[in-house]
């Protein structure tokens, strides 16, 4: 999909495994995945998902810790990825998170822009995730909850469901 604008959104949402992919613990999780990922890919200013040879990014490594797993899009701007989040199915996953996830004070998502037709790389998004631990949202790696513009004018304000923060 090609994008008429200069710049397009990338997030980043890394989670921290509760138990094993493998495990029944996990099951409604995993059986999940390609649904899921078949609603962002049909989602209006959906662009890209970062996959690895399974049609998802559960096989790819971050941080180097077996325990995290990386969830990474691209989107034409922060308007299609909140309607995308906070509708249908993946709702109703983000609601049901903690069944799943550990709970980190650390962040663990991130957004920035990136210019139309760049794919980010796993090091670029931990690299950006790192940023936002150290410094808090700036125009190079921000949240949902203050976010920047493309051109780094200055933050905007985004509204977010109560109760529906994406980090894991």
């Amino acid at each position: 999909m090609t994008s008429a604008f200069a710049y397009e959104l990338a997030q980043v949402n890394i989670g921290r495994l509760k138990d094993p992919l493998e495990s029944e613990q996990l099951k409604d999780f995993v059986d999940n995945l390609d649904p899921v990922n078949a609603d962002a890919d049909a989602a209006d200013g959906f662009v890209w998902r970062l996959q690895d040879g399974n049609g998802d990014a559960t096989g790819l490594a971050v941080f180097g810790d077996e325990w995290l797993i990386i969830n990474m899009s691209v989107w034409r701007d922060a308007d299609a990825l909140t309607a995308y989040m906070y509708r249908g199915r993946h709702r109703e996953m983000l609601a049901r998170r903690r069944e799943w996830f550990e709970r980190v004070q650390e962040a663990m998502v991130a957004l920035w822009w990136v210019p139309a037709g760049h794919r980010p790389t796993v090091a670029e998004a931990e690299s950006r995730v790192l940023h936002l631990r150290t410094n808090g949202p700036t125009p190079y790696a921000f949240t949902l909850r203050t976010s920047f513009p493309a051109q780094g004018a200055g933050p905007v304000p985004l509204e977010v469901p109560d109760g529906l923060g994406c980090s894991v």
